[in-house]
């Protein structure tokens, strides 16, 4: 299916959001809390997602992407970093089945040249098992990042268009990592930051933020309905005036 930009069309505003996206923040600093290692709160956190993918399922969300490693996050100490390696093959070895079982597609989107060959041939593996599964999108964003998203695109569309000197949204969004899905409605990031951290710059162009104190590990499916919960109190305009929405002026 092909979407339009927010910024080209104004689209649908649903009651529940069709997609939500999830900066997983926090995991670390649970840990810390709690005089554990800090890749004892990383584990924590897949339970957590765990939970969330259930309740999106549950509430008739469609897409739930969560931002699982930056391009950025190499900067971490090399140990955490190895560590979160092994813990995403363990993931995949004890999720995808369960993901399938319950009608879930997983797809894996990012540079993964970074990865080695076990891990790209496991995504690749899972990904083509849930392929035709339609209740509910699970996007992992592994070594993101949105500039880098931004960039691989543009490089996609000036190849596809030869000579070509002037160029479209449309000609560009076909090429974006994320061109399965309509852009989020919704976007979370617990751990109490309130920034975008380089993720989705393109696709959050028109969606309702919504920022939590809650460390990953913590979230529950009530701070799910939550962050739900504010997202049906705003009013979506898309450039128009709340007179327009109300069906008081054109």
């Amino acid at each position: 299916m092909k979407y339009s930009s927010s910024t080209t069309a104004v689209p649908d505003a649903p009651k529940v959001p069709r997609h939500v996206a999830i900066i997983m923040d926090g995991n670390g600093r649970w840990a810390t809390k709690r005089f554990l290692p800090r890749v004892a709160g990383h584990v924590k956190g897949v339970e957590a997602v765990r939970k969330v993918v259930e309740g999106c399922a549950l509430r008739g969300i469609e897409y739930l992407t969560l931002f699982a490693f930056s391009s950025e996050n190499w900067r971490r100490p090399e140990e955490e970093v190895s560590l979160l390696m092994r813990l995403f093959v363990t993931a995949l070895e004890r999720e995808v089945s369960k993901l399938h079982a319950n009608n879930i597609r997983l797809k894996v989107v990012g540079d993964l040249s970074r990865a080695d060959d076990k891990l790209r041939n496991m995504i690749a593996a899972a990904e083509r098992k849930t392929a035709n599964n339609t209740r509910l999108t699970v996007t992992v964003c592994f070594n993101y990042g949105g500039r880098w998203d931004i960039m691989q695109a543009v490089g996609k569309m000036v190849a596809a268009h030869p000579g070509a000197a002037d160029f479209s949204e449309e000609q560009l969004a076909p090429h974006l990592a994320m061109a399965y899905a309509p852009e989020p409605d919704l976007f979370i990031r617990t751990g109490g930051e309130e920034r975008i951290s380089n993720f989705l710059l393109w696709q959050l162009a028109y969606t309702e933020l919504f920022f939590t104190d809650t460390y990953w590990p913590d979230f529950t499916i009530e701070a799910l309905d939550a962050a739900v919960a504010s997202y049906q109190n705003r009013e979506r305009r898309f450039g128009r005036t709340g007179d327009q929405l109300a069906g008081k002026t054109t």
